[in-house]
C-alpha cells in the first residue's frame, strides 16, 4: 500500500475506500499475528516498523520505514515504531449458542474498546452496533480494545428493529426493571445498552419487546458508564453459567 494512502486511514471514508485500517503498537501487532494464524484473510496484512524493530520476525509482509514516516503514519504523539495495515473483514456468521450485545448509538471510542475487551475475555458474544455509533475501526477504539477487535465479531449499522427477527428473547438495561441477579436474566439472547447520555428511545425498546433489567445500586448517582454496565452484566452472565454447569 502506498505510504500516502496509509496516512489517510486515520479517516473513516478512506478506511472504507481502501478496505483497510491501521493498528499501532507492539501488543496490537502481536495480537494481529496470532489472529492471522486462525483467519487466513488477515494474512494479507502488512507490518511497518522502524529499525528499532528490525529484529521482528513475522509470517506477514514487513516493511522498514524511517522514524519521520512512522510519525506521519501514527495517530499517537509518541509512536512505538511498529504498526500494521489490516484488511477490513466481514464478521463470520453467528455460531450455535452465540449471543449478542447491542449498543445503541455509542459514541465514546474508549467505551467501545473496553466493551470489546470484556466480550473477548468472557467469549460467546458478538457486538452489534446501531447506525450512528462510533466506527469500530477508529484508531482510539482499536487501541482501547488491546487486540480484542481481532477476537470479537462486530457488526456495524444494525437497525434495532432487526433484532426480533434474529433473537427470540431481547433484554434491555435500564434504570428500572428486574435485577440482573435473577435467573431470568441469563435466558436472553440479545442485550441492549444505550447511548452514554441519551439511552435508548422508549418507543424503540417497546417495538422490539425488550424486557427491562437493572443493575442494583445505591441511587447516589443517576447512571453507570456504559462500558461498566456491560462489564457487570457479562460477569453476572458468566458467573451464572459457571454455577449452572457445576455438578450438584
Amino acid at each position: 500500500m502506498k505510504f500516502e494512502d496509509i496516512k489517510k486511514l486515520h479517516q473513516k471514508k478512506y478506511r472504507q475506500e481502501f478496505g483497510c485500517f491501521l493498528v499501532e503498537g507492539e501488543h496490537l501487532v502481536q495480537e494481529l499475528q496470532k489472529a492471522a494464524l486462525r483467519d487466513p484473510r488477515l494474512r494479507s496484512s502488512e507490518i511497518y516498523f522502524t529499525r528499532e524493530y528490525a529484529h521482528w520476525v513475522s509470517p506477514l509482509t514487513t516493511h522498514v520505514v524511517n522514524s519521520p514516516h512512522m510519525m506521519q503514519m501514527s495517530e499517537t504523539r509518541s509512536p512505538q515504531g511498529i504498526a500494521a495495515v489490516v484488511p477490513l473483514l466481514t464478521p463470520p456468521p453467528a455460531s450455535a449458542g452465540e449471543r449478542a450485545i447491542y449498543l445503541h448509538e455509542i459514541q465514546d471510542p474508549g467505551n467501545l474498546g473496553t466493551i470489546l475487551r470484556t466480550l473477548a475475555w468472557f467469549g460467546g458474544f458478538r457486538c452489534l452496533l446501531s447506525p450512528g455509533s462510533v466506527d469500530v475501526h477508529n484508531g482510539k477504539v482499536v487501541r482501547a480494545s488491546m487486540g480484542a477487535i481481532f477476537h470479537v465479531p462486530v457488526e456495524a449499522d444494525v437497525p434495532i428493529d432487526s433484532l426480533p427477527a434474529r433473537f427470540g428473547r431481547v433484554a434491555s438495561l435500564e434504570f428500572k426493571g428486574r435485577s440482573i441477579a435473577t435467573t431470568a436474566f441469563r435466558n436472553f439472547d440479545c442485550f441492549i445498552f444505550g447511548n452514554e447520555g441519551r439511552g435508548v428511545p422508549r418507543a424503540a425498546l417497546d417495538a422490539v419487546k425488550a424486557q427491562p433489567f437493572t443493575i442494583a445500586g445505591s441511587g447516589a448517582i443517576e447512571s453507570l458508564n456504559v462500558a461498566t454496565a456491560v462489564n457487570i452484566c457479562q460477569y453476572e452472565l458468566h458467573r451464572a453459567s459457571q454455577e449452572a454447569s457445576q455438578p450438584v
